[in-house]
């Protein structure tokens, strides 16, 4: 699991439970998809849209510097407003890594709460909103719910779909097209109980 499909080649980073629990709190993570989707920002533009106190801002975007999630753009703002971004890195996360870490299991809860919400929000936002027909036709809120899919078949799809985004990522950073806006790609692939089994081996 990846804070999101990476189309682009970038330095990965995996995350451990030090920067697990600097990011795992709300409005942290509110703060990093912020500076992920719409570029840099000061504490002052970030609060106005959250909705939060600047002082509580500019402590928790210390916070996420700290941790190496966001950095300052230098040469940019002031003494008194500094401007923040997003590191370049791709944060990786990945549950196996704290299975047995029973310290870690509270931030991973968080974590994986908060990241659900906000790929909630982002397709409720979408389907709020009134799109003109040609963008309406050209989005898309689908799923498939009859493959029966070993380990291997899932991730094997997961890497196949990843590839197809890359691939429309290079196109779009070659050329990008003067009517292009920006584009969410969620993908959420999970295996779910099968209510027939009986759980019984015998």
């Amino acid at each position: 699991m990846s804070d999101a499909p990476a189309p682009h080649p970038a330095p990965t980073r995996r995350m451990d439970a030090r920067s697990l629990r600097g990011l795992a709190h709300p409005l942290r993570m509110r703060i990093l998809e912020l500076l992920s989707l719409d570029g840099p920002a000061t504490a002052s533009r970030l609060s106005a849209r959250l909705g939060e106190n600047t002082g509580t801002v500019s402590w928790h975007l210390r916070h996420l510097a700290e941790h190496g999630f966001i950095e300052e753009e230098t040469g940019r703002g002031t003494k008194r407003e500094r401007w923040w971004r997003r590191t370049a890195e791709r944060h990786e996360l990945r549950i196996s890594d704290f299975r047995d870490d029973p310290d870690a299991h509270g931030a991973l809860s968080v974590y994986l709460s908060e990241l659900v919400r906000q790929l909630f929000s982002r397709v409720m936002t979408y389907v709020g909103e009134d799109w003109d027909a040609t963008w309406r036709a050209a989005g898309t809120i689908a799923d498939w719910r009859d493959l029966r899919l070993t380990p291997a078949q899932l991730m094997a799809l997961n890497e196949e779909l990843t590839a197809v985004v890359a691939r429309y990522a290079r196109v779009a950073d070659d050329a990008p097209a003067p009517d292009a806006l920006p584009v969410v790609v969620q993908l959420q692939s999970f295996p779910r109980r099968d209510p027939t089994a009986t759980g019984d081996d015998a």
